[in-house]
């Protein structure tokens, strides 16, 4: 119950509201406003700071941010939009319409959808009568600027407030570096600025998020978090063996019983399967599957499984490359609930798009975010008092059949228990710069001269450069761009006798495309080669170097040349013997905060009860590998001619721990726990370390040139290839710095 003083100023923050907000309210019978939406209404009528809003899914956030906006906008005159919504998501856009729809209309204050599957009879009339709101995504502010700039002019030169929603997806990765870009444009396009209202239920740095809200001012963020009622969680981490069956077939003939435990000889994700069907039916859930292909694997056998049983499918797959028609489809089941239903889904339903009340979460293999994390439990657990449900499923490899370092550590297991752990102590990572900021720069580049019909360099930096989303990019760094893409082989701009920037033949092309408005691209594929004989494609998660080794179709391959433009590895066997069947390591990153964690669990002799049998089984089973090969001692172990490295340190640091051995001529693969040197022995790798550690800052700077994989944002191809080496070495210059401490701690004695 309330205490007489927070009702109290519930009461103050209600009466401060538009009248009309006021009987919206009432009709919701809401019995109270919620405890961030009294801190927002204050804060937005009394001040005129921008405001960052941090709270739990469900907490009343999109409220929180339109209640005393509205109120504020309510008796506005002047033509021109007055509040701008920008959302990551179309479907987001298009869940708050329906959710302002009612009260805008009792306040005739105009709401249009502006995205590219919105109704274009809603933005004539807006054009007509440039009034009101707009939810918006980043790519259709991008279009008005290219396409129509008149528009852009009339619609978002008066605005009172910009709300960007889920600013944690927009803090790293390049559509971060986009909205961060256009945000600077629609300032400059106003005598004054718009305020700014971030929401979002996930984020690990307040500061850094104020940061990146009014990057020029972050002392002009007001913070307003929502402290909560913690977290209450039903948990369980399910242990499974990958076990190949045909191997267990064989050892069943060789022990002349020629018979094999059913539930240990099917692979694990059969088994995996038959728990989600028996455990999910009748409800709605979310199965979060990683990749675009187990989640179609999943969704497939759990039809076959629905039919083969003679019950209605209840199990449908959700992900980018299915159609609008049939992702819709499936929000729509998901929300009105007429019918039980689970999505297998990849990452596109982890945001805040309104899907109704879900039963449980699961997730097959054990998290590499606890940001992820935690943004998919909010997607559970929204009514009071009902608990999230969590399920993680992790599986490791069967030591009968395959045996080795990884295998016996059972490093699945220990990470999602040390996720867990992470989240009880609410860890969210902090938000990483993006690999894609030449290309961003690239693109706003060609964007301007688009809108303007040509402009000066200075003219162009000064719009985006500065404070901001290109703050590490010197003016010496844009005019080698510049000169770059100028070039004939380039032909993206030319530059007239007076100075003026003008689009060369490439640059109209790319500016023309339907798909110029769009940052973001998906997972780069690297194609393996042998000459001309293509082994297939692989993602490519952190830089790679010549000389550094690679797992695919079930071995090793030593990188021999790449090319960054064709994104070809050109690859030979190399003949190390035994292959990890450990989880691939994808595109996201493991946070070092989260591997030191997992070291914490296996010096640990706790066994949590949310572990289900097998899991504990496999628990006590990496931590005795651990102990049986003196982990908490020894950095370095020798298996075999292989040297495996355990520095306890993320992925990123690890790429570039794996770089600098390439720098002085060594082999190296990465993996979960660390990196793995191939033909070496202990002294060997002791000596490689101890150069590594006697790096001087010419070495680490050196490392740039060792460094490849670095093509991976949309338009990299026609950056130059020194600023783009630039640019690795500047995001990840404290990871680099931090190299010689690594190699020095990797070498102290036990």
């Amino acid at each position: 119950m309330a205490s007489s003083s927070s009702a109290s100023e519930a009461t103050d923050a209600f009466d401060r509201l538009n009248p009309t907000i006021q009987r919206w309210i009432r009709a919701q019978n809401w019995s109270e406003l919620r405890p961030i939406q009294v801190q927002s209404i204050r804060t937005i009528l009394e001040g005129d700071k921008d405001v960052l809003i941090s709270a739990s899914t469900a907490a009343g956030k999109t409220e929180a941010a339109f209640l005393p906006a509205l109120t504020l906008v309510a008796k506005r005159w002047q033509d021109g939009l007055s509040v701008l919504y920008v959302s990551p998501l179309k479907a987001l856009i298009n869940d708050q319409m329906s959710r302002l729809d009612v009260l805008c209309e009792q306040m005739e204050i105009p709401v249009t959808p502006w995205h590219g599957d919105a109704p274009q009879s809603g933005k004539s009339r807006l054009l007509k009568n440039p009034k009101g709101i707009a939810l918006i995504t980043p790519e259709s502010i991008e279009a008005m600027f290219v396409r129509h700039p008149e528009n852009a002019q009339r619609l978002l030169s008066a605005l009172d407030f910009i709300i960007i929603d889920e600013v944690h997806a927009f803090m790293q990765g390049p559509r971060g570096l986009h909205l961060g870009a256009l945000l600077k444009r629609i300032d400059a396009l106003s005598a004054k600025a718009a305020r700014r209202i971030g929401l979002s239920a996930t984020i690990g740095d307040l500061d850094q998020a104020a940061a990146w809200l009014r990057p020029t001012d972050p002392s002009r963020v007001s913070i307003l978090k929502d402290p909560g009622e913690g977290l209450d969680l039903q948990l369980q981490i399910r242990g499974y063996l990958n076990t190949d069956p045909a191997k267990a077939a064989k050892d069943a003939k060789k022990d002349g019983s020629g018979e094999t435990d059913e539930d240990q000889s099917q692979p694990a994700i059969t088994a995996i399967c038959d728990h989600l069907y028996a455990t999910l039916r009748g409800s709605n859930n979310l199965v979060f599957g990683g990749s675009r292909k187990m989640v179609e694997t999943v969704a497939d056998t759990l039809r076959l499984k629905s039919e083969q049983a003679g019950t209605p499918n209840e199990f449908f797959p959700h992900h980018g490359n299915l159609s609008k028609e049939l992702r819709e489809d499936l929000e729509k089941r998901l929300k009105t609930s007429d019918l039980p239903t689970t999505a297998i889904c990849t990452t596109t339903l982890e945001l805040g798009i309104d899907i109704g009340s879900i039963k449980s979460i699961a997730q097959i293999g054990a998290p590499r975010s606890i940001s992820s994390l935690r943004q998919r439990l909010g997607r559970t657990g929204r009514r009071m008092g009902v608990p999230s449900i969590l399920r993680i499923y992790a599986t490791e490899a069967d030591l009968s059949q395959q045996k080795g370092v990884l295998e016996e550590l059972r490093p699945n297991v220990v990470r999602a228990v040390a996720s867990i752990r992470l989240l009880a102590q609410h860890f969210v990572e902090p938000a990483t710069s993006s690999d894609a900021l030449a290309t961003a720069l690239l693109h706003q580049t060609l964007s301007i001269i688009a809108e303007r019909g040509g402009a000066r360099a200075e003219v162009i930096f000064g719009l985006i450069g500065g404070p901001g989303p290109f703050a590490s990019v010197s003016t010496t760094d844009y005019i080698e761009l510049l000169k770059h893409i100028a070039t004939p082989d380039v032909d993206m701009i030319e530059q007239a006798p007076d100075g003026t920037l003008m689009l060369g033949a490439r640059g109209e092309q790319i500016v023309q495309s339907r798909d110029f408005y769009a940052l973001f691209q998906g997972d780069q594929e690297w194609r393996l080669a042998i000459g001309a004989k293509t082994l297939g494609t692989i993602p490519l998660s952190n830089v790679v170097a010549k000389g550094n080794l690679v797992v695919f179709a079930g071995r090793r391959w030593e990188i021999l040349d790449i090319d960054e433009k064709a994104h070809v590895l050109e690859v030979a066997p190399h003949k190390g013997g035994h292959v990890p069947h450990f989880e691939p390591t994808g595109a996201e990153e493991t946070h070092t905060r989260l591997i030191a964690e997992m070291r914490k669990v296996y010096e640990s002799d706790d066994v949590p009860e949310y572990l289900d049998p097998t899991a504990k089984t496999l628990l006590a089973e990496g931590r005795s590998g651990f102990r049986r090969l003196n982990l908490g001692e020894v950095s370095l172990l020798d298996a075999r001619r292989q040297i495996f490295v355990f520095p306890w340190i993320g992925s990123a640091a690890a790429a570039a721990l794996a770089v600098s051995f390439a720098k002085i001529g060594v082999a190296a693969e990465r993996h979960d726990l660390g990196i793995s040197i191939l033909d070496a022995n202990i002294d060997q790798v002791k000596d490689a370390l101890q150069r590594i550690a006697n790096f001087t800052p010419d070495d680490l700077k050196q490392i740039e040139g060792f460094a490849r994989g670095l093509c991976t944002a949309k338009f990299d191809d026609y950056i130059p290839d020194a600023l783009l080496r630039r640019l690795w070495g500047r995001r990840n210059s404290q990871v680099i710095s931090s190299i010689p401490e690594v190699a020095l701690t990797l070498l102290a004695p036990s």
